[in-house]
């Protein structure tokens, strides 16, 4: 078979725009909205977990690093046409018992909404089933322990 200049400069041309389609789609996902959430423990909270509202996915964890406060500071990247009230709540959670945690929002009632670019004040870190675990066994009553 010999070789074709043009078909291989179609199948390069073919390639670099599969790579300009992943790169745009990386960079650009659904976001525009960026607001940002500390938390005192994320329990294994990882970069690109969904952001999810009433269990629909509107987002996803964009990074997470240490903050000046030396807490967790997630970067929420949302998409662009939420109007979230300031008084949004978000929650780290955990699919089923034992599965990937995300970050859950519960919308508030105030009418201001938050800009891109904004904290979320009101955060609930996450459950970590082995301090649940270690709190329950330490608290129990022993065998000596009397009752009244």
């Amino acid at each position: 078979m010999s070789r074709s200049p043009v078909r291989d400069f179609v199948v390069g041309l073919f390639i670099l725009a599969g790579l300009a389609a992943i790169a745009y789609l990386s960079y650009n996902g659904p976001g525009g909205l960026t607001l940002y959430a500390s938390f005192d423990q994320t329990g294994g909270l990882k970069a690109r977990a969904p952001v999810v509202i009433s269990g629909v996915k509107v987002g996803q964890i964009a990074g997470i690093e240490l903050g000046s406060d030396y807490r967790a500071r997630a970067t929420l990247n949302l998409d662009a046409k939420l109007a979230l009230p300031t008084d949004t709540t978000a929650s780290i959670q955990t699919a089923g018992l034992l599965g990937d945690r995300y970050v859950a929002l519960q919308l508030g009632g105030e009418e201001k909404t938050l800009k891109s670019g904004d904290e979320i004040s009101f955060t609930e870190s996450a459950v970590i089933l082995e301090r649940l675990i270690g709190k329950l066994v330490h608290n129990a009553p022993g065998p000596n322990d009397k009752t009244e």
